[in-house]
């Protein structure tokens, strides 16, 4: 969208293009550098520039995203904290939110579900390697670009070790319907196992259009989050383990890492052609009649192949080195 008459036209020697999008707490604008990188530059509102807690955790938020590094999160460019209006600069990701992604388009199909999955799994892998908790993993703080997801706006997390909060009393920090339990109950219990809940439940969002928690206000949301089961009717009936494994009801008892592989989840293979023996020579790869990997035979425990003959063979006969299929596909040795 255009600038705004009372937008900033250039911010740290970037000059600004257009406004991504706004929040409470500042605006980020599409940005260019003067040997022409584009950025996104997140600029403080200014009723919030003279406030020394929010200047703390915006500090905070530069120092996260600074520690994270991986393919599927933006990097940090350039930043000021102690400025006028403080701000900061990542690397410009192009794409839809994952929110508006849904909003405009519906639920993902499978293949975009399992793509985004595995993505989101990788960044929060990276983003917990460095010590850091997001704490507010929600559709608008990921982006959908061509090449995989981004997990952007660190504006909430915090250190591991970290336990102490910038949260003043009474203050809720988070998106209620993409909250973990102990976000809820005990702000200073949240570690990694938070993130792979919020991860959940972004799942479940992006496969149904609806959050495992919908609810009609934020705070009956907030309850269901606290109190009740997750809604999984309609996710697809391979994901709902692995759903289940993330959205536990008990808070901080769900797994401390998103899980490294979502095994249960449908896989899209290519389809395997297989060729039949030719009659009076061995096959090059048997057809797969059992479990396991491809294993090849060495040519002490394969049978040797008898030379191709252009006579047919007798009815009823066998050639050497066919019969009954042994298991794995395997390839003869040459010669």
């Amino acid at each position: 969208m255009p600038l705004r008459k009372d937008d900033p036209k250039s911010v740290g020697g970037y000059r600004l293009l257009d406004r991504l999008g706004a929040g409470g707490m500042g605006a980020v604008y599409r940005g260019r550098s003067r040997t022409g990188r584009e950025v996104a530059v997140k600029v403080v509102h200014a009723q919030y520039a003279e406030d020394p807690v929010f200047r703390t955790r915006f500090r905070q938020e530069i120092a996260a995203v600074r520690k994270v590094s991986g393919v599927f999160t933006a990097p940090v460019v350039d930043a000021d904290p102690d400025a006028g209006r403080p701000w900061m600069a990542t690397q410009y990701v192009p794409g839809l939110s994952l929110a508006a992604r849904i909003r405009d388009e519906g639920a993902l199909n499978r293949t975009e579900l399992r793509r985004l999955a595995l993505g989101l799994v990788e960044a929060l892998r990276d983003i917990h390697r460095a010590g850091v908790v997001h704490r507010d993993l929600k559709p608008a703080n990921v982006l959908m670009a061509d090449d995989g997801p981004r997990v952007i706006d660190f504006g909430i997390s915090r250190a591991v070790e970290n336990h102490n909060t910038l949260t003043e009393t009474g203050q809720m920090i988070g998106t209620p319907p993409f909250m973990s339990p102990e976000q809820l109950t005990d702000a200073r219990s949240v570690g990694p196992a938070s993130d792979v809940f919020s991860l959940g439940a972004l799942i479940v969002f992006a496969a149904t259009g609806r959050g495992p928690f919908d609810a009609d206000s934020p705070y009956l949301t907030a309850y269901q989050v606290v109190h009740h089961a997750p809604a999984l009717d309609d996710v697809p009936d391979p994901l709902r383990p692995v759903l289940e494994r993330c959205l536990p009801r008990t808070p901080g008892s769900g797994p401390n890492r998103a899980p490294s592989r979502p095994s249960s989840w449908p896989r899209f293979r290519r389809p395997v052609t297989r060729r039949r023996p030719r009659s009076g020579c061995a096959p090059t790869i048997w057809p797969w009649c059992g479990p396991g990997p491809p294993e090849p035979l060495t040519t002490a425990s394969a049978p040797t192949p008898r030379p191709h003959s252009s006579r047919p063979p007798a009815a009823g006969a066998v050639p050497a080195g066919c019969g009954p299929c042994p298991g794995p596909p395997s390839r003869w040795p040459s010669g």
